[in-house]
């Protein structure tokens, strides 16, 4: 079993908050929902990433792919940034405050589909 934490533009979290509110997720299913990183964002993301101990393993068709040695796996595309990790407290608290700290520049947003959704800070 795992745990997944998104990192989107904040834009994203904005349209999705105007949508009427359900259970549905069909919202993230729905590419044009969300909005692109730009250049300079991928760039900034994918620099963090190897900061935080992420090494990149793969570029394909999805996007790049990351690991780290300890708290699992993150997939950069050009729309999202997804973690995976173990169901395991620690990993969930340490890659939770990862994403989190991702968001310190107002540009990303950061949604734990398994823990009510976006952060509000």
């Amino acid at each position: 079993m795992s745990y997944d934490i998104q990192l989107f533009r904040i834009e994203t979290k904005e349209r999705e908050q105007k949508q009427p509110h359900c259970e549905d997720l069909t919202f993230f299913e729905n590419e044009e929902n969300l909005e692109p990183f730009t250049e300079m964002q991928m760039l900034q993301l994918k620099q963090r990433l190897s900061n935080y101990e992420y090494n990149f393993v793969k570029e394909d068709e999805y996007g790049y792919h990351f690991t780290h040695s300890e708290y699992g796996f993150a997939l950069l595309t050009k729309r999202a940034l997804y973690f995976t990790t173990s169901f395991n407290e620690d990993s969930i608290f340490e890659v939770g405050m990862t994403v989190s700290e991702f968001t310190d520049t107002g540009e990303f947003a950061k949604y734990d589909p398994q823990n009510d959704g976006w952060e509000e800070i």
